[in-house]
């Protein structure tokens, strides 16, 4: 008797080439940044929205394009999101979007890729290159493909023109210039 392989259990979703809209009540754009020194401030934005078009057999051909509606940042703090959405940083009465779009996508290990795009924010466009790693698909109950990937990146937020800070007392500053920004997607086949 000869057993046989399958790799992919029945009813698995084994084509995901195509176009897909991010599903953002089951997605995050988060980001984290040092405060006074000590300790780690977590946000997200609340309103983006993006398409990706992915090739699985060529994902150097894949690619994504995201708006983020910079006013829907929250940290959970009325007083500091308000700061944060002042001309002291987004400036979103003159920036209220940022934007991010593919110029690159390479494998680099079994399931990760290294996207690199040009992100926009307040008219500032400089390369970002994102970690990513695909997490699974599967069809939902309604019968839509949905895929998942995970990322995080690390930038200075003083290449983008956002310098505002303040010295502390005892030596150092009020806010760091590293973000480190993670991503959780949810995207559904069009």
């Amino acid at each position: 008797m000869t057993a046989t392989f399958d790799p992919a259990p029945a009813g698995a979703v084994t084509d995901l080439s195509g176009t897909y809209s991010v599903d953002a009540s089951h997605s995050r754009l988060g980001f984290q940044a040092r405060h006074a020194m000590v300790t780690n401030v977590r946000g997200h934005f609340q309103q983006f929205e993006g398409t990706a078009t992915l090739d699985q057999a060529d994902p150097s051909r894949s690619s994504a394009e995201f708006t983020v509606q910079v006013a829907s940042i929250t940290t959970s703090a009325e007083q500091r999101d308000d700061h944060l959405r002042s001309g002291d940083f987004f400036d979103v009465a003159t920036y209220p979007t940022m934007t991010f779009r593919t110029t690159s996508v390479q494998p680099s290990g079994e399931d990760t890729y290294q996207v690199t795009g040009d992100l926009t924010i307040r008219d500032v466009t400089r390369p970002v290159t994102v970690d990513l790693e695909f997490t699974g698909a599967a069809k939902d109950p309604w019968g839509q493909t949905r895929v998942g990937l995970e990322g995080n990146a690390v930038i200075n937020r003083k290449d983008w023109g956002l310098v505002w800070n303040t010295a502390l007392e005892t030596g150092g500053v009020l806010v760091s210039e590293k973000i480190k920004i993670d991503i959780e997607l949810s995207l559904v086949k069009n």
